[in-house]
């Protein structure tokens, strides 16, 4: 590491000198403390009595070497500061490697190069995915499955792996998002407020087993995207809070220093945190090999507070662009993803261009009005009729992902399923057209575990995903409906290889208020793909139209089908139409809430004599 470009900002590699590190003389320790008057270690194989670290560096860095140190052993910093009447504390290491289980805060020792991936196929071939298939499956860990055999309920990163990748692969996800691995103290902040952001957390093993996660999602062709929190941490005394008796991570006026979830607010003006927090995303992209991170709460970066009338933050949107900039000019193949719910113009324009360089943006506008329109009695969907049609009005502005993320799923906020209007049988219908919609839509996917269950109990972290419900068969059938929705996303290129380009979408007709009928048209190359959406409760509805070029069309999927706990027979059988002036012309039987997905099979062309 270039300790000058640490300090300016520019490193993304200071996990590689600060922090406990395994050579052959020993484990050298290094910290950042400039305010402290001294800095001691402490640690187990010293029966945790002080040792003074050694001041290397104007800048405040500290070093020891301990020879007899090894991999496994715990330790912290003892940080007396300067002002006379503070108190002396005991800190993790911020950027320690390993973390006790919580209540306990000690750092651990972890050799990090004694694991050997054997994913270089997958590390060379993966990238290009604007024109591939991205559908993530979002997980809580700890909440997916619950290990009966353990008092907190967890797996261990290696025994859930196998379980996971086995089931994300037959029901048609091609990555996992991870809300965030890095150590937390409070299991209920979900990994969303750190202790320890270089540290995966110990709830579930070490650095090592999950390394071996990653590698074995990899061999199954499953992407792995990680969950990063660059915007804020955790109070607790013992970790980057009042690190060196100041204010050093986070804001020293009062006003900034919290966020609205009580935690501190890095402070992105200072090059020493920029230099943490880039290196830390690098660190998890690199040494871990995962494929993306997503950024949560970029819009409390892009404004202050997050709030658009308090004005724009230029030190954290320089952050932003730098770090964007840096990582993918070190992980070039890898996906950067912001949680963005603001307007701000050019989230995903690269950095030359005056944009943040983001792969992709969240479409939090999407997610609103979707929902929205579907809490709607369906006789007030007619007034609502362009919530589902406004989204394709922004769209080529930026790189969108839809999500529906356990965001939407918690809070009171009820469940994606239990959102839909009308009683318990009603909403399974809705959903399924929901989803169809969704998949239909331009841009890549994002549902967070127990949706494909059509779960009606909001998540918690505290009790895992309501398997047992797959025994009743509304369940069950919905399962299937949404696992061969995911295979056939996967193998469609036309409902993903176009979707940022102006061919991949049009709207075949968006005029159908009074009947609540949608009809769009996918493409990639010669692949076409028609959908129709009906979106009332009217009864069967028969919808005529008119396609150019269009010989017949083949049946892919109905929401409606029998075998979904639907109305309508499975029929695959060709639909054929009537020829006119402008085109072919079909009608077809909508029911109530139903979609379909269907191929448009052309014209062939007839050879000139």
């Amino acid at each position: 590491m270039d300790i000058h470009q640490f300090f300016l900002g520019n490193a993304f590699d200071a996990h590689t000198y600060f922090g406990a590190h395994v050579t052959k003389n020993g484990v050298v320790f290094r910290t950042l403390a400039p305010n402290a008057r001294e800095v001691s270690l402490i640690w187990e194989g010293g029966d945790w009595k002080p040792i003074p670290m050694r001041r290397i560096h104007d800048g405040g860095i500290y070093e020891l070497t301990i020879p007899n140190a090894m991999p496994g052993q715990m330790y912290k910093y003892r940080i007396t500061p300067q002002n006379p009447q503070g108190e002396t504390i005991d800190h993790c290491d911020p950027y320690g490697f390993g973390m006790e289980l919580r209540p306990n805060n000690a750092s651990i020792i972890r050799d990090l190069e004694n694991f050997t991936f054997h994913d270089k196929e997958w590390m060379k071939n993966r990238g290009d995915h604007k024109h591939k298939p991205v559908n993530i499956y979002e997980v809580h860990l700890g909440s997916w499955h619950t290990n009966p055999d353990d008092p907190n309920g967890w797996y261990t990163y290696g025994e859930i792996a196998p379980k996971l990748v086995d089931y994300v692969k037959k029901h048609g996800y091609n990555y996992i998002e991870f809300m965030p691995l890095s150590e937390h103290p409070a299991d209920c902040s979900w990994g969303y407020q750190n202790t320890g952001f270089f540290s995966p957390t110990s709830r579930y093993g070490t650095a090592h087993q999950l390394m071996q996660l990653v590698e074995t999602c990899h061999q199954a062709g499953i992407g792995v995207i990680m969950d990063f929190v660059p915007v804020h941490f955790a109070v607790d005394g013992y970790a980057l809070n009042h690190y060196d008796g100041t204010t050093l991570y986070e804001y020293p006026e009062k006003d900034t220093n919290y966020s609205e979830w009580g935690s501190c607010n890095f402070i992105h003006a200072r090059g020493e945190v920029c230099s943490f927090l880039q290196s830390c995303a690098n660190y998890w992209l690199s040494v871990f090999h995962f494929d993306g991170i997503r950024m949560d709460a970029v819009s409390r970066l892009i404004y202050w507070g997050g709030e658009e009338f308090r004005g724009t933050n230029p030190a954290s949107i320089t952050f932003l662009q730098r770090m964007n900039q840096g990582l993918h000019r070190l992980n070039p193949t890898a996906m950067l993803i912001a949680e963005d719910s603001t307007n701000y113009s050019g989230v995903t324009r690269p950095i030359e261009q005056g944009g943040l360089g983001f792969d992709y943006k969240w479409d939090m506008g999407w997610m609103n009005d979707t929902l929205d329109y579907f809490r709607q009695y369906p006789w007030e969907r007619k007034n609502e009729y362009h919530k589902l049609t406004f989204s394709m009005m922004y769209f080529p502005n930026e790189s969108y992902l839809l999500p529906l993320s356990h965001d939407e799923n918690v809070h009171g906020k009820a469940t994606v399923m239990q959102k839909m209007f009308g009683d318990y049988d009603g909403k399974f219908p809705q959903a399924r057209l929901l989803y169809l919609y969704m998949y239909a839509h331009p841009g890549k996917k994002l549902l967070f575990m127990g949706s494909e269950l059509g779960q009606l109990r909001e998540w918690t972290e505290a009790q895992q995903q309501d398997w047992e419900l797959l025994q009743y068969p509304i369940h069950d059938a919905f399962h299937h409906f949404i696992t061969e929705l995911n295979h056939l996303y996967l193998t469609e290129p036309a409902l993903y290889a176009e979707d940022y380009e102006q061919n991949g979408f049009r709207w075949v007709d968006c005029h159908q208020e009074e009947h609540c009928i949608y009809a769009m048209e996918r493409r990639a190359g010669d692949s076409r793909l028609l959908v129709l959406l009906h979106m009332s409760d009217e009864g069967t509805q028969p919808y005529t139209f008119t396609l150019s070029d269009c010989e017949s069309l083949q049946p892919l999927l109905h929401t409606d089908w029998e075998r979904f706990h639907g109305t309508v027979p499975e029929d695959r059988s060709m639909i054929l139409g009537d020829r006119t002036r402008t085109g072919t012309q079909f009608t077809v039987e909508l029911p109530s809430f139903s979609g379909m997905i269907l191929r448009i099979i052309p014209k062939v062309k007839k050879e000139k004599e």
